[in-house]
């Protein structure tokens, strides 16, 4: 797969395309419709499968509404790497860009600039200026622009729809194994291991703190696995504030519970698959231990189970 860097990137390619447009953060199942679809119409006109998509979220570019992202800009590339997209053309959506009327949309960038013969899109998707644009107008300047234009219904599970919103509500509330199956997957943060204030190893679980860019936390004690090297450990990982002690910054801290040896500067991955209590505050540092140590029987008896 080959990324672009903005619709003036001189290595954009001249060969007609097939292509969805969209966010997909998260690149839930939903996405992977979109993906699915665009894909066949790609093969079976012999189309390159081109995504467009935009960084920053449109909302937050224009300060609208604060979105928190499912993944990082680079997760969100890796994962479309893992799908049969030919290539990505990541675009700054500035002020600029939201001001293109609906037909610029459509005749300068979709057909100018990207080639587009097929138009793939999802059924909530808006264009042009003030989001003015919705997928019938999108049908009638693709007509006259000479596309296709292939407008895909939701995924649906359980009588929800999936969709990134969706995701983040679950996740803003602990629910990662519903989130799961929305994504398709564990809902995963990555980052590097910094030295903390150590009082997981003074009280006999030495924890590695991460310092990651993924925007959504979700609070609480989950059972994770930790990806380091390839390697998956079972874990458990707590994601608060350290109330017991007093006041502190969010913090995020694993227990890999099959691992002996120091971790600091590891980039590593967390996969939350379920959660097991809300942060609580104890008398002191014996009572969290104890708890702790309850909560690690726990996870290990999950794992159990699980194989």
């Amino acid at each position: 797969m080959v990324v672009y860097r903005g619709l003036d990137d001189r290595r954009l390619p001249a060969r007609p395309a097939a292509v969805a447009v969209g966010n997909f953060d998260g690149l839930h199942l939903g996405h992977r419709k979109i993906l699915a679809r665009l894909c066949a119409l790609a093969e079976d006109r012999g189309l390159l499968a081109l995504v467009l998509t935009f960084e920053p979220h449109p909302e937050r570019a224009l300060g609208k509404k604060s979105v928190r992202m499912i993944d990082t800009p680079d997760e969100r590339l890796e994962r479309l790497r893992g799908t049969c997209v030919d290539a990505v053309v990541v675009t700054s959506f500035d002020t600029a860009f939201s001001r293109l009327g609906c037909p610029d949309f459509v005749d300068e960038i979709l057909r100018g600039k990207l080639g587009a013969r097929e138009v793939v899109v999802g059924r909530n998707f808006r264009f042009g200026r003030n989001r003015r644009g919705d997928t019938t107008r999108l049908r009638r300047l693709g007509r006259r622009a000479g596309l296709g234009v292939h407008v895909v219904a939701p995924a649906v599970l359980d009588g929800r729809i999936v969709s990134s919103t969706a995701v983040r509500r679950l996740l803003g509330r602990g629910r990662v194994d519903d989130a799961a199956r929305l994504l398709g997957r564990p809902y995963e943060i990555c980052g590097r291991i910094v030295r903390g204030r150590s009082r997981g190893r003074r009280i006999g679980f030495p924890t590695a703190n991460l310092d990651t860019p993924n925007e959504i936390l979700p609070e609480g004690v989950f059972i994770t696995e930790t990806v380091r090297k390839g390697r998956v450990h079972p874990s458990l990982t707590s994601i608060g504030t350290n109330p017991t002690f007093g006041l502190h910054p969010l913090t995020v801290e694993t227990l890999l519970l099959d691992f002996h040896g120091s971790l600091y500067g590891a980039e590593i991955a967390i996969r939350f698959l379920r959660k097991l209590r809300p942060t609580m505050t104890f008398p002191g540092a014996e009572a969290l231990a104890a708890r702790i140590g309850k909560d690690i029987e726990a996870a290990r008896a999950w794992f159990a189970r699980r194989d």
